[in-house]
């Protein structure tokens, strides 16, 4: 409701939209420079993607290193990329949340939230 019953002035909303476009592309940018871990094997493997999901490193420990059974080591590898990008997600919460929520709280589509 506007106050006064008058109509909305098109240039401030305008100027808020940008404003909330500019917040959301800041958060992105945040987003793809954050790196993120998530590990598996109690810390056997250990993966870093950064906020935006894209993998940046693997980290395996030696011990974990049986040639006789890679079927363990693909496992937890698979569990730490996962973990990993849990982590990406609930970053991405964090900082987009808030701003799909000034966008009428229904989320943005193509994030997952």
């Amino acid at each position: 409701m506007i106050p006064g019953g008058g109509q909305p002035n098109m240039q401030q909303l305008l100027q808020q939209a940008q404003k909330m476009q500019q917040d959301l592309a800041q958060a992105q940018e945040e987003l793809a420079r954050t790196e993120v871990d998530g590990q598996a094997g109690g810390g056997l493997v250990k993966a870093t993607v950064t906020g935006s999901g894209e993998l940046r490193g693997l980290r395996i420990d030696p011990k974990a290193v049986d040639p006789e059974d890679t079927e363990t080591l693909a496992d937890l590898i698979v569990a730490a990329v996962q973990a990993a990008n849990e982590n990406a997600q609930n970053l991405q919460q964090q900082k987009l949340g808030p701003l799909a929520q000034g966008l009428g709280g229904s989320g943005i589509p193509g994030l997952p939230f």
